[in-house]
């Protein structure tokens, strides 16, 4: 077996490398008859693009869109359908300096054993950040398959580094002001102080993490396949496959450990005839199935590896100890560009789950 592709019902299978000819993916289990054209997976690109911004990576890629199948005449046909980005702005050369020199922090050393010296280490190869532009890809199509059951996606920065966003953001904050700051943050006063966190940790030559926010609303109840295909350990494997997510919680999540029972139940109301939670701390779902209450996830990103600062690390062909100063070009923080990916891991999850539960048909 291989660990390329996820989904039951909607599936995506990615490939391609870092510094390779493309970035692909296939999406097979669509629909068919959803409007669909190079244009809505483009929006959703142009999102997480690189070199727009002096805090991310100065390496610049247009990734225009090219749907190669299962689409004709506007409209998804239910064959795979097949995506690709292609890398244009690629420099290997300081990679192969280092070729035996596993970057700490990085994959270098363990896909090296894994894959017996054979892997693609340019840039990272298969387990670069730059892989997550599939994801991407599948996310836009699942995004337009969930607006038919009028589920909305949105996803924020809330914190980078030691600077934490600490007041409640209303939804409609989140949809006006995320994408309008390089941050991703829906606060523009703690955007500004992201921004300085970052560029103070980039001019130091290191890197910061932070934690992006995701939320599904409207949502309907009912979603999830118990008990080893769980709506929240979908969500949390596909989070969990995003290159640098150390941990990924629900609701109140780690914080519920410190509540007593009646603090963290969500007691049940009716309102406007239908049944809600008066908080959500479960983050929308119970039992591995969706309550109908936004689905609240967060997931929470290292800082990124490759540094400037000089760092211990080995020879794997002489078997001895040395250091490693990593060139080229890398965020200093991840995180920005990592609210799109977010966004299109949990729409992937919830429209795969909602074919599966026939909320959404085989033929729209």
């Amino acid at each position: 077996m291989n660990g390329n592709s996820i989904g039951k019902a909607l599936t995506l299978t990615c490939f391609g490398e870092s510094h390779g000819v493309c970035i692909g993916a296939v999406i097979d289990g669509c629909p068919a008859g959803l409007p669909l054209t190079e244009r809505d997976v483009q929006a959703e690109m142009d999102k997480r693009r690189p070199g727009l911004t002096d805090i991310s990576t100065s390496r610049r890629e247009e990734d225009n869109v090219e749907i190669l199948s299962g689409v004709y005449r506007g409209y998804t046909t239910g064959a795979p359908i097949c995506i690709i980005v292609r890398n244009r702005d690629v420099r290997s050369e300081s990679y192969e300096q280092i070729r035996f020199k596993p970057r700490p922090g990085h994959a270098d050393f363990t896909s090296h054993i894994k894959y017996g010296g054979y892997n693609d280490y340019r840039g990272g190869g298969r387990f670069s950040g730059r892989i997550t532009a599939a994801y991407v890809m599948a996310g836009a199509i699942a995004k337009k398959l969930l607006r038919t059951l009028n589920v909305e996606i949105l996803a924020h920065t809330i914190q980078i580094g030691k600077v934490k966003v600490h007041s409640d953001l209303s939804y409609d904050e989140i949809r006006k002001n995320t994408y309008r700051n390089p941050v991703r943050c829906a606060d523009p006063e703690i955007a500004s102080s992201m921004m300085k966190e970052i560029l103070e940790a980039s001019r130091e030559g290191d890197s910061v993490g932070g934690i992006v926010e995701g939320i599904a609303l409207n949502v309907p109840a009912g979603l999830g396949e118990p008990i080893f295909d769980s709506l929240d350990a979908d969500i949390a494997k596909m989070m969990f496959n995003i290159p640098a997510v150390k941990g990924v919680e629900f609701g109140a999540g780690f914080r519920s450990a410190s509540l007593r029972g009646s603090e963290n139940n969500d007691e049940y109301a009716i309102r406007e005839g239908k049944i809600v939670t008066l908080s959500n701390n479960s983050g929308g779902v119970l039992g591995g199935i969706s309550t109908g209450m936004p689905i609240i996830v967060r997931v929470a990103f290292k800082p990124t590896p490759s540094i400037l600062k000089k760092q211990r690390t080995v020879d794997l062909m002489r078997m001895e100890e040395t250091e490693i100063e990593i060139t080229g070009r890398h965020d200093p923080c991840i995180v920005p560009r990592a609210v799109p990916v977010v966004e299109a891991c949990l729409a992937f999850v919830l429209a795969d789950h909602a074919i599966r539960s026939q909320k959404i048909p085989r033929v729209l």
